[in-house]
């Protein structure tokens, strides 16, 4: 008998969670996706985007690839993970996995971030992760959004090893790049808090934390995104096609060091839309010369 207690002790718990999670879904605007971004982007493919890359690194200027790989997904909000499969407990999220490689002399460098970004309301990204490798070591960075920002950094750089910490739900670089594909002109101008891009951060030994930075836009042959940190020196700037799918054709990042300005670069190539996923057999490499990798 002391079990029927307990039981509907549980079962008010489980209700008053579910009402109170709503509650925090009410509370951000939904975003109306009109039918022409339905179609394009819930058509089962990805689109696969390659670049020509000109980054700097340890000061000289390196050649290689850079890819954003857009797609749609269901997303498991609690496990923050990708689903099996569509259910009352999944969300719809676009996922943007962007990628660099190019060489430092004899060895290589290898760059990944995963932003999975909510699509049914507008609400900061639901999760971040940062990936950098090299033949010294590597490093990692994880945000998860579960009420406040929760973040993990790890490093084999000394001071940097592992660390935890919490900041408050703001804006972050990472997300920019899938906002400019849903609505670019809905994007929010001007001066305020932002997260920087992980990788960035990684690459510059630079606190993880919110930055003072101002976003400008103009239209002219592109529509041009301007992200500016004045303390960190950095000068994102992002230029897309003005009308649907918004495609990114190229993008500058800048580096200002005193009387030094570091320009890297990069130039789209091609693009596909593809199940890339279902495609991992080596009948599939000719896909590659496609995106010109």
């Amino acid at each position: 008998m002391r079990t029927l207690p307990l039981l509907f002790l549980i079962f008010l718990v489980s209700c008053q969670t579910k009402t109170q999670n709503k509650a925090v879904d009410d509370n951000f605007e939904k975003r109306n996706l009109s039918t022409e971004f339905k179609s394009y982007w819930y058509d089962g493919n990805a689109e696969l985007n390659s670049y020509d890359l000109e980054f700097y690194r340890y000061g000289e200027k390196r050649k290689g690839k850079a890819m954003l790989i857009f797609v749609t997904e269901d997303f498991l909000s609690e496990a923050q993970v990708k689903a099996n499969s569509k259910s009352e407990t999944t969300r719809s999220v676009m996922k943007l996995n962007s990628t660099k490689k190019f060489n430092t002399g004899i060895y290589p460098y290898s760059i990944m971030q995963s932003a999975f970004f909510p699509l049914g309301e507008q609400r900061p990204l639901l999760k971040l992760t940062s990936s950098v490798q090299e033949w010294c070591g590597q490093s990692y960075a994880q945000l998860n959004h579960r009420g406040d920002f929760k973040l993990r950094t790890h490093s084999y750089f000394e001071g940097e090893a592992d660390s935890t910490f919490i900041l408050k739900p703001v804006l972050t670089e990472n997300q920019i790049w899938i906002q400019l594909r849903i609505a670019p002109k809905e994007l929010r101008l001007g001066k305020q808090d932002i997260l920087p891009d992980f990788s960035f951060l990684q690459l510059n030994h630079e606190k993880f934390k919110t930055y003072s930075a101002s976003i400008e836009q103009k239209e002219n042959d592109y529509l041009t995104t301007t992200l500016r940190y004045n303390q960190l020196g950095r000068v994102l700037k992002i230029y897309q096609e003005k009308s649907f799918p918004f495609e990114i054709t190229k993008w500058e990042e800048m580096e200002i060091k005193g009387k030094d300005t570091l320009i890297s670069k990069a130039n789209k190539l091609q693009t596909l839309k593809t199940e890339y996923w279902q495609k991992n057999s080596d009948k599939y490499l000719h896909l590659r010369d496609s995106l010109s990798l």
